[in-house]
């Protein structure tokens, strides 16, 4: 596990953005895992300034998003769908056919999280999975309690999940009761993993996730186990990693590859 505290989002972002610009550097047709929300938008800024600047080609990139609401059109204004056009896929040359996210208007949830698995396993796996953490220790829409073996499925979400989100719709009546996720196999499948956490409502949760054993009541903490595992949080959600130096997790040291404090 590799974790690098930045002093602001700001440059949070810009190390989030490096990471993810050198993966497509190395490996052009890298497969992309991404995520939504307000912590990953500096990324993504970061990452259609490189390619403005003729830094990148994302030209034989494929990417998965992580979830989508279910029920919810990917012509809905708060449809990830749109999310994801309006800060990365209008802005670069990410070829229409290589964009996937699970679709929220689907009829049949089944067939379309399933479909869904299916595309993912077609290319393989994720070369790089990009994560956020929710303030109960969600990824993607793996709430508290979800089944760790689900690859991708339709998920209940929590009331913490939609009380978040609903000054965003307009009051919690609005906001849907399940989503389509990827689940927390698929997740941990992938050959890197890069979690991103911002602000202070995230130190709690980053802090136990990184430094307790892992458990489902906190999905995010089994990233512990991947091999492959960077976090990068800005000071306010890293602040209690900060006055722990030193990862007292039940993992021995030996097994923790880096810890930087940036």
């Amino acid at each position: 596990m590799r974790v690098i505290v930045k002093d602001n989002y700001q440059e949070m972002s810009q190390e989030a953005a490096r990471v993810v610009a050198r993966q497509v550097l190395l490996k052009p047709d890298s497969v992309l895992g991404l995520a939504t929300g307000k912590t990953p938008i500096g990324l993504y800024q970061g990452l259609v300034r490189m390619y403005e600047l003729g830094v990148l080609d994302f030209s034989r990139v494929v990417t998965f998003n992580l979830d989508e609401y279910y029920r919810l059109p990917p012509e809905h204004p708060n449809s990830y769908h749109r999310y994801m056009q309006e800060r990365l896929f209008e802005h670069v040359n990410i070829p229409e056919g290589n964009i996937h996210i699970p679709n929220g208007g689907a009829e049949d949830a089944e067939a379309e999280y399933k479909h869904y698995d299916e595309e993912i396993k077609r290319y393989g796996r994720i070369d790089l999975q990009v994560l956020g953490i929710g303030p109960n220790g969600h990824i993607g829409f793996n709430e508290p309690g979800t089944p760790w073996e689900i690859t991708v499925g339709l998920v209940q979400l929590s009331e913490t999940t939609r009380n978040r989100e609903a000054p965003r719709f307009g009051g919690i009546e609005n906001v849907p009761g399940r989503a389509l996720t990827i689940g927390i196999k698929t997740i941990m499948h992938a050959r890197k993993v890069l979690l991103l956490a911002s602000g202070s409502e995230k130190a709690d949760i980053l802090s136990e996730a990184l430094l307790n054993a892992p458990t489902p009541n906190i999905p995010a903490s089994v990233l512990q186990l991947h091999p492959c595992l960077s976090v990068i949080a800005d000071r306010a959600a890293g602040e209690k990693l900060v006055k722990k130096p030193t990862l007292k997790s039940f993992r021995t040291q030996e097994a923790i590859q880096e810890f930087e404090l940036i």
